[in-house]
């Protein structure tokens, strides 16, 4: 069955916790200062799509497409994208609450994080080449088994990434972030 097909529009203020979102194919929308907090999102499709000041937070993200969308001040906490479709998974995250958010086992290659807060978030098995983490907060992120090969951390802070369970080539990390890889080790760096 073909879903709708919406192109070039803008969704300005929209609650969808009170009305209902349309599952379709959004291609090149932009979506200002949403709700979508807690709905079903899953087996749509965003394509080239913008969202801006959107909250997101708990929404079932099921089969949903993501390609080349870019999140912007966005609420994304609890978010599953490990649930999402990973046929040309594409993403940008410029100053979002990530916390929580599943990328379990997925292909995130030069994937750009700009001052996002990343707690607690599952990074496990996920391949994050040539990604760039720009001034983020990683708090209790987990990384495990994942692909962290020419990563830039150097001006993000509090992550602990183990480089014997990780794949850290040529990854950059700034001096005063070493103490996130020796974490294991148990030192007492002054």
């Amino acid at each position: 069955m073909n879903q709708p097909y919406i192109e070039s529009k803008e969704f300005k203020g929209k609650n969808y916790t009170n009305t209902p979102f349309e599952t379709a194919d959004y291609d090149n929308c932009t979506f200002l200062n949403c709700n979508f907090s807690g709905i079903h999102l899953s087996n749509n499709q965003f394509i080239e799509c913008h969202l801006i000041n959107c909250n997101l937070s708990l929404s079932k993200i099921k089969n949903t497409a993501f390609k080349n969308v870019h999140f912007e001040n966005c609420k994304l906490v609890g978010l599953n994208f490990s649930e999402c479709d990973p046929f040309l998974l594409e993403l940008k995250f410029t100053e979002c609450q990530l916390n929580l958010a599943s990328f379990y086992k997925l292909k995130l290659k030069n994937t750009s994080f700009k001052n996002c807060h990343l707690n607690e978030t599952d990074f496990v098995e996920t391949d994050l080449t040539n990604s760039i983490f720009d001034n983020c907060d990683l708090k209790l992120a987990v990384f495990e088994k994942s692909n962290l090969m020419k990563v830039d951390f150097t001006t993000s802070r509090h992550y602990s990434i183990n480089p014997e369970n990780n794949n850290v080539k040529n990854a950059k990390f700034s001096r005063d972030g070493l103490a996130g890889l020796l974490e294991k080790y148990q030192l007492i760096i002054e």
